[in-house]
């Protein structure tokens, strides 16, 4: 329209993927699972509104663990999502000044023995976002689902503050942890949007104005970075303890003062979180009886049995397991003894955090124990494994409510289990990234920090070949 020519808004033209656990009217919103296949949402959550208000345009909904439950987008009834890094799609690296990447230990060829997966929940709109399909993408995270996507496809995220973003037409799986989270091509792009979405919502009670959140001013010579030692955890390899240790060299020879700090609770953030989480899926997922909401299954009795038939055919193994536990967990002669117990682990955790910052300004630390696995090697452990393992260092942030930014800096390195072959003559070349935290309300200063980080790094960009 000629008045947005004349002023044009701040997504004007530009593309949005959108997780498919957003409501979007007249739109199927299925959460990935065969549950709500039939279900149009009726209305739009407040960030996409608010996307499109602006001028951005949604381009699709993208692919998700069923329900956002996994860290690896492989447990979507629609199938699993590949990650367009080594995935046998051709691409091409750049620099940040449009030229070629000139590596001959850099390979772009398709992983030998499957493709890497994309991270999870998010993994669809991280590879939409990756491949250049879209501009900057909507995730939800709970407890790492748009970082650790965004770690493994190579591209910057937002996990905000909680409460920073409005949750309204965000179809809930742990209300308590979850955020509508950002991910972009690029750090100035992901200030922009999260400019666009934040704010208080009236159709979310949780959503807040964070003032503090409007000064992003940062001088790198007078903050102080803390580095959390439990979050080097048994099984992460040793580029990415490197590329942290790269990080704290790079802070360093730039003024910034680099102190080791101590989260000692961090290894109960996996068993509070594997309580607390199924504690509010059994809670959430109780809307989904056949009548309602979600799949009518084979049984048209009107009792517990067409609702069990329903949600037997409509779930799959992981919901289903994680309704059973949450459950169990919220029986009253369990109560005290798993929920109650969890949410006295979870304020520990958070009091870890605010003891941290009374003598750090932000934490680094790395985002993932890996880069992205093979899918062969992946699915050879069940999600709850999986969850457990990938999830170390970034639910710890969920269960605080923290902002945290994620910043990719560079590319795996050679194959160990091949060496001397030809595969084991290149680099994985599998991106890595590493994850700023700070207090609450102090999003902006994280992403103005992370783009400190970006400007210095350069990090190839993907681009598909024609």
């Amino acid at each position: 329209k000629d008045e947005f020519l004349e002023a044009p808004r701040p997504l004007e033209g530009v593309t949005v993927a959108v997780k498919d656990n957003f409501c979007v009217t007249g739109t199927r919103t299925s959460c990935g699972s065969r549950m709500l296949d039939n279900f149009t949402a009726p209305y739009t959550a407040t960030v996409v509104e608010r996307s499109q208000k602006a001028g951005g345009i949604v381009i699709g909904k993208t692919n998700l663990d069923e329900f956002a439950m996994g860290s690896g987008t492989v447990d979507s009834y629609c199938g699993p999502t590949k990650n367009i890094w080594r995935s046998g799609i051709k691409y091409k690296l750049k620099t940040k000044h449009g030229t070629d990447v000139n590596d001959g230990s850099l390979t772009t060829e398709k992983l030998a023995d499957s493709w890497p997966v994309a991270g999870g929940s998010s993994g669809g709109t991280a590879v939409a976002v990756a491949a250049g399909a879209a501009t900057v993408g909507l995730g939800s995270d709970t407890g790492g689902s748009v970082r650790i996507p965004a770690a493994w496809c190579g591209i910057p995220s937002l996990k905000p503050s909680y409460g920073a973003l409005s949750r309204h037409g965000l179809i809930p799986l742990v209300n308590s942890l979850d955020v509508p989270g950002l991910m972009a091509r690029n750090v100035q792009d992901l200030q922009i949007y999260f400019d666009v979405l934040r704010g208080r919502d009236q159709f979310d009670s949780t959503s807040v104005d964070l003032k503090d959140c409007d000064n992003e001013e940062v001088e790198l010579e007078n903050i102080k970075l803390g580095v959390p030692q439990e979050y080097f955890c048994e099984g992460m390899s040793d580029e990415v303890i490197k590329s942290v240790s790269d990080m704290c060299n790079l802070f360093s020879n730039n003024g910034v003062n680099i102190d080791s700090v101590s989260l000692p609770h961090t290894d109960m953030a996996v068993p509070c979180y594997s309580v607390l989480n199924p504690c509010e899926v059994a809670s959430n997922m109780a809307r989904y009886d056949g009548v309602e909401f979600g799949l009518a299954g084979s049984d048209t009795s009107y009792n517990e049995a067409m609702a069990a038939s329903s949600r037997s055919q409509g779930f799959n193994d992981v919901v289903r397991g994680r309704i059973l536990a949450g459950n169990y967990f919220l029986l009253r002669r369990h109560y005290d003894e798993y929920y109650l117990q969890a949410l006295k682990v979870r304020r520990l955790i958070q009091n870890d955090f605010l003891e941290a910052f009374k003598s750090v300004d932000y934490l680094l630390t790395p985002v993932t124990l890996t880069d992205a696995p093979s899918f062969a090697d992946f699915t050879a452990q069940d999600n709850r494994t999986q969850t457990a393992k990938q999830d170390h260092c970034t639910q710890p942030v969920n269960l605080a409510g923290l902002p945290a930014v994620t910043v990719p800096i560079c590319l795996s390195g050679y194959n160990r289990t091949t060496a001397g072959s030809e595969e084991g003559a290149k680099r994985r070349s599998l991106p890595l990234s590493v994850q700023l935290i700070g207090p609450y309300g102090s999003d902006k200063k994280l992403l103005r920090i992370a783009r400190w980080i970006e400007e210095r790094v350069d990090f190839p960009t993907l681009v598909l070949c024609d």
